[in-house]
């Protein structure tokens, strides 16, 4: 998925899907006599399953997923590495140098990793040739700079693009680790943050954290602006990635506990459709600034207003209910009906009523059921293979999917617009993968959105650097295909799981997912010893796992397993 990965599989989205059509509904046992059990999803079709009321809060709930989008891929621009080279003393305007002149070339060698692009000579970025004696008046003569090198101390920088790499002189190859670095402390903080957040909004409630997260993100992100040093900077990575990681699986969760059955998949691609503009968004902030704490700026200081979200979003009524909080849920309910224009009856009101309230017996014995159902599955060869299986498709899935958004700006051409496409391209991905899932089932959408995107990843790095027009469009659909493979998977691994251990599952292929995602960002560095290699690599994976992903069983029709026994037979 495009966005921070949900590691918590609702059991009423589960139960949605098999109600909606796709899977038959399986018998539930009635609840003891006297005691009607509470079925929120019965409430919905009365009081409208997307009426005003959800609505008005669904676009409450997408507008942080815009910055936490952004908030997500900063440091692309951030800790992305302009074009620049070394500063030549008495040839260089002291107080606004420029990045390209007649002289440069006499000046300074040709770059040894790529000495020409369509731009022309591509100067070295820390080595120049020494002159024969002082130069003055910023006259540079030519013939005046022998061909002897030394490595300089200060830099200039392309149309003055300002990155932490000239704020804290992380320059040169043997630091660009260094840049690289904070993509993956990034993806180790959004790992930590996204199961600490879960089960805080398990145990305290999903609107209560969605807005701590929110603010968390706000904070530090401003703080990454205005901090001292690079490790400082971290610091405030990690715990905005912390923040960050909370907002989309909240939003998502909120949004879809919030409408009925026949509305989930669609809540779910329009919030996906959000994340993707607030990553292009990103594009539009960087080109315009160029300047990396103004970047950081815009997308971190003003979602701080949501926090009169406290105020204005409601709890999850799924979540209150499941809480035995039925006072809270009932006046949510009528508020709903109010706005929704619908008179609720007697039926559905005496439900909330406290004596009627029935605890699910199954709630005391959910740990000992689950570990039980891991037990089972590693005893099967089949089974544990299939886990192998789908931890693999996710982490090649999320090292590809973060892997392209990463090279794109190394793509030729202007690489704010690359960026913006490749963000854009989610937009058709998810529509892709909600279209397809349902017409020609999971796996063949799984394998053909891999396929498509290892195919068109590696036909890219081979072709001629003159057709770059050729090269981005490869690129585009690479991207949509590995997006509509996340959009795919997601919804597989639930169904790939007994139900006692669907949310245990999803949760740890999330997990492994984050592997890829961690090492993603240092994927562009393998340029400095062929400029395909990226390419080439996110290919081979992609249609690696998109071959691996033919030994899945289809799952499109059939009823979702409760036991390991039935999804043996799967």
């Amino acid at each position: 998925m495009s966005r921070e990965i949900i590691t918590k599989w609702s059991e009423q989205d589960a139960a949605g899907s098999r109600d909606s059509g796709n899977f038959p509904a399986s018998p539930e046992a009635p609840p003891p006599t006297g005691k009607k059990k509470m079925d929120f999803d019965d409430i919905l079709e009365e009081i409208g399953e997307f009426g005003r009321y959800q609505i008005t809060n669904y676009i409450l709930i997408c507008l942080p997923v815009l910055f936490s989008a952004a908030n997500s891929l900063t440091y692309v621009f951030t800790a992305g590495v302009p074009n620049y080279r070394c500063k030549v003393p008495g040839c260089d305007n002291e107080t606004d140098p420029e990045y390209s002149g007649k002289w440069v070339e006499e000046a300074i060698p040709l770059s040894s990793h790529n000495p020409y692009n369509e731009q022309g000579f591509v100067p070295d970025q820390c080595n120049m040739y020494v002159p024969y004696g002082n130069v003055t008046n910023m006259t540079c003569p030519l013939g005046h700079f022998s061909k002897n090198v030394s490595k300089c101390d200060s830099w200039v920088y392309e149309h003055n693009e300002w990155t932490i790499l000239g704020q804290w002189e992380i320059t040169c190859l043997a630091n660009q680790w260094m840049l690289s670095l904070v993509g993956t402390v990034h993806f180790a903080g959004i790992l930590m943050g996204t199961v600490t957040f879960g089960l805080l909004a398990d145990r305290f409630g999903r609107k209560q954290i969605f807005v701590f997260c929110i603010l968390l993100m706000s904070v530090t992100g401003i703080a990454q602006a205005i901090s001292p040093s690079y490790v400082v900077f971290q610091v405030f990575v990690f715990i905005n990635a912390l923040g960050t990681a909370g907002v989309y699986p909240l939003a998502f969760i909120i949004g879809v506990e919030l409408v009925g059955r026949k509305k989930r998949e669609m809540s779910g691609i329009i919030l996906n459709y959000f994340y993707a503009i607030g990553e292009a968004g990103i594009a539009l902030v960087a080109w315009l600034s160029k300047d990396w704490m103004i970047i950081q700026l815009v997308v971190s200081a003003p979602p701080a207003i949501f926090v009169v979200y406290y105020w204005l979003v409601p709890e999850s009524v799924r979540w209150l209910l499941a809480k035995n909080k039925n006072r809270k849920a009932e006046k949510i309910i009528k508020k709903a009906a109010r706005m929704n224009k619908v008179v609720l009856s007697e039926r559905l009101l005496s439900t909330f009523d406290e004596d009627n309230l029935v605890k699910d017996p199954e709630e005391d014995d959910d740990s000992m059921g689950t570990w039980q159902t891991t037990v089972q599955i590693c005893k099967s060869k089949k089974l544990v293979f299939r886990s192998l299986n789908l931890f693999y498709n996710w982490a090649a899935n999320a090292f590809v999917y973060y892997g392209l958004s990463v090279n794109s700006t190394s793509l030729g051409g202007n690489k704010y617009l690359n960026f913006a496409l490749v963000a854009l391209a989610e937009i058709p991905g998810y529509t892709l993968a909600w279209i397809a899932m349902n017409k020609i089932g999971r796996r063949w959408s799984l394998v053909g959105s891999m396929l498509i995107c290892g195919i068109t990843c590696m036909t890219a790095a081979f072709i001629p650097q003159d057709a770059r027009w050729a090269v981005v469009t490869l690129f585009l659909i690479g991207k949509i295909g590995i997006t509509c493979s996340f959009g795919v998977i997601v919804v597989y691994t639930a169904e790939l799981y007994p139900t006692i251990m669907r949310s245990v599952g999803v949760g740890t292929s999330s997990t492994v997912a984050r592997i890829g995602a961690m090492v993603a960002p240092f994927a562009p560095l393998l340029a400095i010893y062929m400029e395909e290699l990226p390419l080439i690599l996110f290919g081979v994976v992609s249609f690696t796992a998109g071959a691996l992903a033919l030994l899945f069983p289809e799952t499109l029709g059939a009823r979702l397993p409760d036991t390991v026994e039935e999804l043996q037979a799967l």
